[in-house]
């Protein structure tokens, strides 16, 4: 700005000079006084106007020497005149253009420097905002920068990163990735190889973190080495999360390689790119196997299928692959040791947001055991369902057998009585007569026990009629009165009067509480004092209960007593408790033992007060 402002007022100076040298030039008769004209066109004539302006100086110059030669006098004197007026304005514009070219190389030169300073402060400004450490050696490895961000991040100036013999110094990089650090940046100096390598570096706050860095030599037009350039950047968490993402793989791997099953993938064309560990162990062979001259993976995989599911197998896959359609088979697939062994397997076509199948995944699970067990509990389900219809069979007989052990027991009984009474003398007719109606009766009643009882077994209700409690219970008392006062126990009957009528197989029911009531004589045997068994019923609710207690021993295993074929009598069938509640329940009701306090057992039963049968 300073030079050019000086140009400016010299050439109002120089234009101001040339009004009064033309004027003077006019005056005195003289050309020296355009002198001042030509220096104001030096000043502002550049480039071909300065040019042509020498030339027409230089040629006036050569025309007034010839002038002053060829002429004398008056004539001789203004051609000298103007020959000294074109040599000193030569003379002139040789001093103005010297000057010019001076003023303008120093404004230039300024600009320049100027320039240079803001390019350097810009690119300064520049290197310390980069989000990376950048560092520069000379050719044999002195450092010689480090930028602000270097020292910022690791606490180290370029005096820290100097070793006392002026190379480079490592102490910035983890020891135990020190010596390869080292190693590394030997090679480069040594050789000129890009630099390239990754350690933990420290950090200001004492912690380590990963770090790449890379440097690379700057060379001459000869092609040594000048400097070298270098730059680390943190890659911690770049770091971190490749060894997350390493473990992820590692783990997965582990997982599908764990899985008690075999996984597979194939390509959408069909072919194997992938068998878990499980498989290959499976099959004893790997992907890589299935290469063979001439045929397929899939095909060296197929020919691991038994020749009876070959061709299926192969019919379904192929189907699926052109289908794009799940595929679901069951078949053999020979082991490593030759074993054929049944699988279910499934498979899945993965496809890309246009659905297209990238890939198909696979898994095939072993289920020969599965097979073999489903096949022996079949086999085990039918001998049981022979063992049950054999156990029924058995279980009915002696249902049978028990229950009709009374009646004939009482038949026998009264046809003893009955050939005394004819025995005696004189014969007593009228008491054989009596004794042979009771044969009659238990006959009858034998021959109704084994028709109830299979009634029972078809669960009949075809026998069933409304019927009062209070006669069933008055007619058991009058059957068990004789066995009763035998064993000199004394019976109780306690019906709520006004019960309803009950829709009940009376000839069952009848058994129930005969059964109940000789249990409860047979549990006072052996025990002293007042023998006193009860027979209550009452009305709960839609039901009508019935108790049947006794003083007796109390109950034991009262978990198991209702078992078929459990007793506990030392000649019992353990049938009775069982049919007991197998009629009862028949009829919809229920059966149970409780404790009969202060002491003894009692049996309580059920009735609906609405016909009902079992379920």
């Amino acid at each position: 700005m300073a030079t050019t402002f000086s140009q400016r007022h010299v050439a109002l100076v120089a234009g101001a000079a040339s009004v009064v040298g033309i004027g003077a030039s006019w005056l005195a008769m003289t050309p020296l006084g355009l002198l001042a004209p030509v220096a104001a066109f030096f000043l502002f004539a550049r480039g071909r106007a300065a040019t042509v302006l020498h030339a027409t100086l230089a040629i006036g110059l050569v025309g007034s020497l010839l002038v002053a030669q060829s002429y004398a006098g008056a004539a001789h004197g203004i051609a000298v005149s103007w020959a000294t007026f074109f040599v000193a304005a030569l003379c002139m514009g040789a001093v103005v253009a010297a000057w010019c070219g001076t003023s303008i190389g120093i404004d230039v030169y300024r600009k320049t420097e100027t320039a240079l300073r803001e390019r350097e402060r810009q690119l300064q400004q520049l290197i310390d905002t980069v989000p990376a450490l950048i560092w520069s050696t000379t050719d044999d490895g002195a450092p010689t920068y480090v930028n602000k961000r270097f020292t910022e991040v690791i606490g180290a100036t370029l005096q820290d990163i100097t070793a006392p013999n002026g190379k480079l110094a490592l102490s910035v990089i983890h020891p135990d990735d020190r010596a390869a650090a080292a190693q590394a940046v030997a090679r480069s100096f040594r050789t000129g190889v890009s630099y390239v390598a990754r350690y933990r570096q420290l950090r200001r706050d004492g912690s380590w973190r990963w770090t790449e860095t890379r440097a690379e030599p700057l060379r001459d037009d000869s092609g040594a080495i000048l400097r070298w350039y270098g730059v680390s950047v943190d890659i911690e968490d770049m770091v971190v999360a490749q060894q997350a993402l390493r473990e992820r793989e590692r783990e997965l791997s582990q997982l599908v390689d764990m899985v008690p099953s075999h996984l597979w993938r194939l390509t959408p064309e069909g072919e194997p790119i992938f068998f878990n560990k499980r498989m290959v162990d499976f099959l004893g062979l790997d992907v890589a196997d299935t290469d063979r001259p001439g045929s397929s993976r899939l095909e060296a995989v197929i020919e691991k299928v038994h020749p009876d599911d070959a061709a299926r197998f192969r019919e379904v896959l192929h189907g699926c692959l052109a289908t794009g359609e799940r595929f679901s088979m069951r078949y053999r697939l020979r082991r490593s040791d030759g074993t054929y062994r049944w699988m279910s397997s499934r498979a899945d076509p993965m496809r890309d947001q246009s659905g297209r199948i990238v890939q198909w995944y696979g898994l095939c699970h072993d289920i020969d055991d599965q097979l073999r067990a489903e096949e022996a509990l079949r086999r085990a389900s039918e001998k049981l369902a022979q063992a049950t219809q054999a156990a029924s069979l058995a279980e009915l007989s002696a249902a049978i057998a028990h229950e009709v052990n009374q009646p004939l027991g009482a038949i026998a009984a009264n046809a003893h009585a009955c050939r005394r009474w004819l025995s005696a003398e004189p014969p007593n007719v009228e008491r054989a007569k009596i004794t042979a109606d009771r044969i009659v009766r238990d006959a009858n009643s034998a021959a109704d026990v084994v028709g109830r009882i299979r009634a029972l077994f078809r669960q009949s209700v075809e026998t069933r009629s409304r019927t009062a409690l209070d006669g069933i219970f008055e007619e058991v008392r009058r059957l068990m009165a004789e066995e009763a006062a035998r064993c000199r126990v004394r019976m109780n009957v306690d019906v709520e009067s006004g019960l309803p009528l009950v829709a009940l197989d009376r000839v069952q029911v009848q058994q129930v509480l005969i059964n109940l009531v000789r249990n409860g004589i047979e549990a006072m045997d052996c025990i002293a004092g007042e023998k006193v068994l009860e027979m209550r019923a009452r009305r709960m609710g839609d039901f009508v209960q019935a108790r049947i207690s006794d003083c007796g021993r109390g109950i034991e295993l009262a978990d198991r007593i209702f078992e078929p074929f459990f007793t506990t009598k030392q000649n019992g069938m353990g049938m009775g408790l069982a049919i007991c509640r197998s009629i009862i329940e028949s009829h919809g009701g229920r059966l149970w033992a409780e404790r009969n306090e202060p002491r003894g057992a009692a049996f309580v039963f059920t009735l609906p007060l609405e016909a009902k049968t079992a379920p």
